[in-house]
């Protein structure tokens, strides 16, 4: 059976910005039920009272507050060592049936140098490269057959190393990037394992961006 407080809920864990937004305690709640009860009352059938609503996203709040705000927290705090590198380049190619075999030939040269960034994902239709800008000819060489649709100089990344229990927490990677996009940091690529991370950035925006990811080792319950 519907109650009141249930659609409340699922209407709340619909939105992730407003979920956030809740939890932190800085929307109008009043507001936000007069926004909500056409939504509410066509979905229960029934006329419902607006200080209802404002009553259970009061007790909602409450409760993403400490399921959310302090689990997460409790990871941020714990993060490890933040590691950035400049002069980077990102070329992303279309799958072909010798990609696989030029990647290959790149990786025996880049192995050679033990100062060279280099990672790459793959997707369903295309695969993504970024590596140090003073080896990037190696991908114009080996890649010259294929086709490419982006390269992007002056980039820059940082990795962050997670504590391990951020698989067990929501919300960690929506949390850190939410803090980025409210800074206005236009994030070019995202590259993850089990328990870190790495964003790339342009050489513009990386002071502000590490600044971002630092302070949140600060972040209070």
């Amino acid at each position: 059976m519907k109650t009141i407080s249930s659609v409340v809920e699922n209407y709340i864990k619909a939105k992730p910005f407003l979920l956030n937004s809740l939890a932190q305690g800085i929307i109008n709640l009043t507001s936000l039920a007069r926004i909500m009860v056409p939504e509410l009352e066509k979905e229960l059938g029934k006329e419902i009272k607006q200080g209802a609503i404002v009553m259970s996203l009061k007790r909602l709040s409450e409760e993403l507050d400490f399921k959310i705000n302090r689990k997460i927290s409790k990871v941020l705090m714990n993060i490890g060592e933040i590691t950035v590198r400049s002069s980077l380049t990102d070329f992303t190619f279309e799958i072909s049936n010798t990609l696989k075999e030029n990647q290959g030939k790149l990786i025996f040269e880049i192995n050679k140098n033990q100062d060279v960034f280099y990672t790459s994902s793959r997707g369903v239709s295309e695969m993504n490269i970024i590596i140090s800008s003073s080896y990037s000819h190696l991908v114009d060489d080996f890649f010259n057959h294929e086709k490419r649709s982006l390269k992007l100089e002056n980039l820059s990344s940082i990795t962050v190393k997670l504590p391990q229990d951020n698989i067990s927490v929501p919300g960690v990677y929506y949390y850190i990037f939410q803090k980025l996009a409210w800074e206005g940091i236009v994030i070019h690529e995202v590259i993850s394992t089990t328990n870190e991370f790495t964003i790339v950035v342009s050489d513009e925006q990386i002071d502000v961006a590490f600044k971002v990811i630092k302070d949140l080792k600060n972040i209070q319950e």
